[in-house]
């Protein structure tokens, strides 16, 4: 999912500096869109492999 937010951007930055305004914006939009799902899942991920590695460690 990080690769496709940094694809987008790329896409974002090159149609940007075209001149191609709108695919710009919209190509930004989705690569916002995907690295804050990305840091969403990655911080759930983080906090539930924390929690079941302390259950199963018994510590």
């Amino acid at each position: 999912m990080l690769r496709w937010a940094l694809i987008f951007l790329l896409i974002g930055l090159v149609a940007g500096l075209l001149g191609f305004t709108s695919l710009a914006g919209a190509s930004f939009a989705i690569a916002k869109i995907l690295f804050f799902v990305f840091v969403a899942l990655f911080l759930v991920f983080l906090i539930a492999g924390l929690t079941v590695a302390r259950r199963v460690t018994g510590g």
